[in-house]
């Protein structure tokens, strides 16, 4: 597969100015792309490996994996070039050697889970699996970060509103070491995400009424992940409630069947006195237990926020 510069530049927009300003030697790129197609075949490997392993995670919904893009790789080079001369001096450029470890989404999975609360799991699970490198998490301005905070991770805030927890983690395919990303964010953050994607990528910059639209999406989407977590809360209070009253209606009922044994066999009755205090007994298991059942699942949930 070879790397034709005109039809390149073309498709991605790249102006002979940035491949001059930043230095960037074109038969370099040519040469990474090739590297980087050599070995992809492993990568997909790789790939599906880290997925097929989070898809054992019983709170992981559903995963995605893909290996990088050759061209969008370069593109990416040549679009990171001036921060990593930032960052690393004027005279760095990306090489063979090491564009491995700098673009750290060579390979990339996406690990989707239903509600915020899940997430923790999911993060224990990655770093009993994996060694992880380096952990961010992606907030937007206003969230709540104190269990990130607690657990020492960095937080990053985006204007934007995107939403979702990335790990570096490394391993070796072949001799070198390469860096997969794993991004682990709730389906409502996935839907945002996925959509503010496509528009940023289909346009050079963004109009202001989509960028507007797009952030009243990401805080309908956030309250969507709050409301999916309470609902979820009443769900295990109402299950718990229900299981522990169901355990006391069967005593309590164990319990009158002794007594209505006893009556039967035991106590000389007339029959109508008798059925008298049978009807009596077949009450107090309907009314007592129901209305103790009702009671207090009213009680429990009396606090729900009647608004968001």
């Amino acid at each position: 597969m070879e790397l034709i510069k005109e039809k390149f530049s073309k498709r991605y927009h790249i102006s002979e100015n940035i491949i001059i300003e930043n230095k960037i030697d074109w038969n370099v790129l040519d040469r990474i792309y090739a590297d980087f197609n050599k070995f992809k075949d492993i990568y997909e490997t790789q790939a599906n490996f880290i997925a097929n392993t989070l898809r054992t995670h019983k709170k992981i919904h559903s995963v995605k994996a893909r290996v990088k893009d050759g061209e969008r790789l370069i593109e990416k080079i040549i679009r990171k070039t001036p921060d990593r001369k930032e960052k690393y001096g004027k005279d760095f450029q990306f090489t063979v050697d090491n564009y491995k470890n700098e673009i750290t989404d060579l390979i990339g999975i996406r690990a989707i889970h239903i509600f915020k609360d899940d997430w923790e799991d999911i993060h224990n699970f990655i770093l009993r699996t994996w060694k992880v490198i380096e952990i961010t998490a992606n907030v937007r301005e206003g969230d709540d970060t104190k269990r990130f905070e607690e657990l020492d991770i960095q937080i990053k805030s985006r204007k934007s509103g995107y939403r979702s927890v990335h790990y570096l983690i490394e391993f070796f395919p072949t001799n070198q070491q390469v860096i997969a990303e794993i991004q682990v964010r709730t389906i409502f953050e996935e839907g945002y995400g996925e959509i503010d994607h496509q528009l940023r990528y289909s346009h050079s910059q963004i109009p202001e009424v989509l960028e507007l639209n797009l952030l009243l999406f990401n805080r309908i989407a956030g309250s969507s992940d709050e409301m999916a977590s309470l609902i979820n809360l009443l769900n295990k209070n109402w299950t718990e409630m229900e299981e522990k009253y169901e355990n006391i209606i069967e005593q309590k009922n164990n319990q009158i069947k002794e007594l209505i044994d006893m009556i039967e066999q035991k106590v000389q009755l007339e029959e109508k006195d008798k059925q008298v205090i049978l009807s009596s007994l077949d009450d107090i298991i309907l009314k007592d237990n129901l209305t103790k059942l009702t009671d207090d699942l009213a009680k429990s949930f009396g606090t729900v926020p009647k608004e968001l």
